[in-house]
């Protein structure tokens, strides 16, 4: 990415602008999608899915459509921080590949789960829920985290505060990941904790946004990619 004929305090809060869109079609999606009622017979799953029908389709697609605008703040704060050429950087657009693809496969299930043949589709779609949920914990959440907290460590862009705190939140997603590891489907408590980093990504946009006069200033804060 080329910051010609664009100010580095536009290229932030165009940035930030973004995860906060993406933030709140998440929340949006979390909001009009009942999702799949666990332990009903296959023709109690049928009723559900035919009633909840539109939800659920509009859930999956603003769920799909959100992490995208929160990768791309991702990927900003990287080439801000002028880690692209550093493992750090790297390692965080790995992650944030990753996420993307735990994402696609659970809304994928999501989708399947709307079929009515075979009679079983909507009870195998939610088990296979159950089990792209662990891939969060274990690997995707971590594995963004953890290098995202590393490259703004190692820079100006944001209060290294944050940085910490995501090592901080990809410990405990990891953590969770590993205590949870026997129990097929995770506990209700576990998938909801899964809700505080959209404020990890919301805390961080308002803060790029508010710093961003600050981070146009900086002499060599950041280098371009």
């Amino acid at each position: 990415m080329s910051y010609d004929g664009v100010s580095r305090r536009i290229f932030c809060l165009l940035s930030g602008l973004s995860c906060i869109v993406g933030v709140g079609l998440l929340v949006a999606s979390f909001a009009i999608n009942p999702g799949l009622p666990p332990g009903v017979s296959d023709a109690e799953m049928h009723r559900f899915t035919q009633l909840h029908f539109a939800a659920e389709m509009w859930g999956a697609w603003l769920q799909a459509v959100g992490p995208v605008f929160i990768v791309l703040f991702a990927f900003a704060l990287v080439q801000l921080a002028g880690a692209t050429n550093r493992l750090a950087g790297w390692m965080t657009m790995f992650g944030a590949t990753t996420l993307m693809a735990v994402s696609m496969i659970e809304i994928t299930f999501y989708l399947s789960a709307m079929f009515n043949e075979p009679s079983a589709m909507p009870a195998i779609s939610l088990k296979l829920i159950n089990a792209v949920q662990h891939l969060y914990f274990i690997v995707a959440a971590p594995a963004l985290f953890f290098p995202l907290g590393l490259v703004l460590i190692g820079s100006r862009i944001l209060p290294r505060a944050l940085g910490y705190l995501a090592i901080a939140l990809a410990a405990g997603f990891a953590g969770a990941g590993v205590y949870f590891l026997m129990d097929v489907t995770l506990p209700d408590a576990v998938t909801a904790s899964g809700s505080v980093q959209p404020i990890w990504w919301l805390a961080a946009a308002i803060t790029l946004m508010v710093r961003s006069g600050k981070i146009a200033e900086m002499d060599g804060g950041a280098k371009r990619g």
